[in-house]
């Protein structure tokens, strides 16, 4: 099938089957991490990343390409999750600068962008490292190109593309020792592709409906759904302005049930229903057809749907009605987000005099919570392991504050680039103290002093990070066998500063080993912060332990109420 160019129709449905492509497959893309820990979280972050730009892209009415590309490459930036997501947004980005004010794309247009997208993700990470995401969309567009020389069908790049993406996912293994270690291929990359396979599926017409268009999932009809009221309904208009005052929404079991006198035929069932309103939504596969339209005559709607099967649901909700409601609302209704509730809060946040320099910590758990603020964090921001929190979060979090300037402590080398876009996206000057793990940023608050600049407190808090050796101990998921260790699935694992180095069936006796190795001659503190899958008598159980190996040490114990890791342990 040769196609020429793609509309706003092609792309809008090759991003909606991109979506929901990596939400089907984000548990496999998770189970590619390479320690076999419960934190693998590639996929969760790709695919919510890829539905906040799904969600801006519905949204965006416009019918030009390029307009739709933009949307994509912001909701991804705003909705970017963890490394992976950041490095797909800022494929994205490059591949919306290339198709600006571009109504359609060509073939050459398509590759074009894949290549722009390509080298604006290279040159956001600082090192890039070569069996990942990088390499593998460096070489599908390469080969993009190369299609795009010698033909102007869009179909047969996107297919040069897509097959070239997975013969790149082939060789990481090749390029980074530790996944062919651990007999994986790239979790990033195998989530691009799964992308790329999803545009390649579209443009092919490899869908699941007669019309051509992608099947959304029931949360991605909700999602459209929502969009269209959104598009249709403002929180000032008048009830009498609406044209379409019933929102109707059904869904019809196909060739099922008494009144049934017509074959599904897609064109025809979509025509009908166009002619009775407007935000028409029609999806079906060889069983459903699912429907949601604005209309003046619900009942018409009920009918038209019972000529092909049965009404497994019906909902019909009166818009006019409802807009009443929010304008009530809006005009000093007392609700619990009345207007006068909202001016209290505010003036309450008034009487708490906002600091010249905020510090934003990510962290899970209210003991975590609980240290950070007692070491002078401002704010928190709910996320780290298998929760990447997204560069929007972050932003919301940085103005939140009202100070003048902020600090960002990631905790975590995955939230490293979604901090560093919210920090360029902020409104205020926004500093990032790049720690890798909660005890980095523990030892960080020591340098921080709010006297100094955010420059100064900035390279101060840096400097600290190196003082500190983090360990973490939790579960293995997995049988595997990485760095010269066998494991077994539900095995404790020690993990300092990046490395398994213990691993045993006793969590006490893995934590504790770990520490050991940690150890040196001028070790003199260490700090045991216990979470789930742990409790107050295992942590003084690893106290003594500790003490055991060096009765000289000074050892803290505090509750942090951490997911994932029984144990958080630092040795200073």
């Amino acid at each position: 099938m040769k196609v020429t160019e793609i509309t706003n129709t092609e792309f809008t449905a090759m991003v909606q089957a991109a979506s929901n492509k990596l939400n089907q497959n984000a548990d496999f893309i998770n189970s590619l991490n390479v320690f076999p820990v419960p934190d693998g979280d590639t996929g969760t972050n790709m695919s919510l990343s890829l539905a906040s730009g799904y969600k801006y892209v519905n949204q965006d009415v416009s019918t030009n390409v390029g307009n739709l590309c933009s949307s994509l490459g912001k909701g991804l930036l705003m909705g970017a999750r963890g490394n992976s997501g950041v490095i797909l947004s800022q494929i994205f980005r490059g591949f919306a600068k290339s198709t600006e004010n571009k109504e359609k794309l060509s073939a050459q247009d398509l590759a074009d962008a894949f290549i722009a997208g390509t080298e604006t993700a290279y040159k956001s990470v600082m090192k890039p490292t070569e069996g990942t995401i990088l390499t593998v969309i460096r070489l599908a567009a390469q080969a993009g190109k190369k299609a795009a020389a010698t033909t102007n069908d869009v179909v047969a790049v996107m297919d040069a593309i897509y097959k070239n993406s997975k013969v790149a996912l082939k060789k990481t293994p090749d390029l980074l020792p530790v996944l062919k270690e651990v007999g994986v291929v790239d979790s990033g990359g195998q989530g691009l592709t799964f992308v790329l396979e999803a545009f390649d599926d579209v443009l092919n017409g490899r869908v699941n409906n007669q019309k051509g268009e992608y099947q959304p999932t029931d949360a991605e009809m909700t999602e459209m759904i929502d969009a269209a009221h959104h598009q249709s309904v403002q929180s000032k208009l008048d009830p009498n302005d609406i044209v379409y005052g019933y929102c109707t929404q059904i869904m019809v079991r196909l060739g099922k049930g008494k009144e049934v006198d017509r074959k599904f035929d897609y064109q025809t069932f979509y025509d009908y229903l166009a002619k009775l309103g407007d935000s028409l939504l029609v999806v079906n596969d060889d069983e459903i057809v699912k429907v949601h339209v604005h209309t003046e005559h619900p009942g018409k709607v009920l009918a038209w749907g019972q000529e092909f099967g049965d009404l497994a649901t019906v909902k019909v909700d009166n818009m006019r009605l409802q807009q009443e409601t929010i304008i009530e609302k809006d005009d000093g209704g007392q609700t619990p987000d009345s207007p006068i509730e909202k001016a209290e809060s505010l003036a309450a946040k008034k009487d708490q005099p906002a600091a010249k320099i905020a510090v934003i910590a990510i962290s899970s758990g209210d003991g975590l919570t609980k240290l950070f603020k007692s070491l002078g964090v401002t704010d928190i921001v709910s996320g780290g392991q298998t929760m990447n929190p997204s560069t929007e979060d972050i932003v919301k979090a940085i103005q939140n504050t009202h100070a003048k300037q902020a600090i960002v402590l990631p905790n975590n080398k995955n939230i490293f680039l979604a901090a560093e876009q919210a920090a360029k996206v902020a409104n205020i000057p926004t500093a990032i103290v790049h720690s890798k793990t909660i005890s980095q940023g523990i030892t960080a608050m020591l340098g921080f002093n709010p006297e100094n600049t955010l420059d100064k407190n900035r390279q101060a808090m840096e400097d600290n990070l190196p003082m500190v050796k983090s360990g973490q101990v939790t579960t293995a998921i997995r049988d595997t066998t990485i760095n010269g260790l066998e494991i077994k699935k539900n095995q404790y694992m020690g993990i300092a500063d990046g490395k398994i180095v213990s691993v045993d069936n006793d969590v006490v006796r893995a934590a504790v080993s770990m520490v050991g190795s940690m150890l040196d001659d001028d070790s003199e503190a260490i700090t045991v912060i216990w979470g789930d899958g742990a409790n107050e008598k295992l942590a003084d159980e690893v106290q003594t332990g500790i003490l055991q190996l060096d009765d000289e040490l000074e050892v803290e114990v505090h509750e942090g109420d951490q997911p994932v890791y029984p144990f958080l342990i630092s040795v200073e």
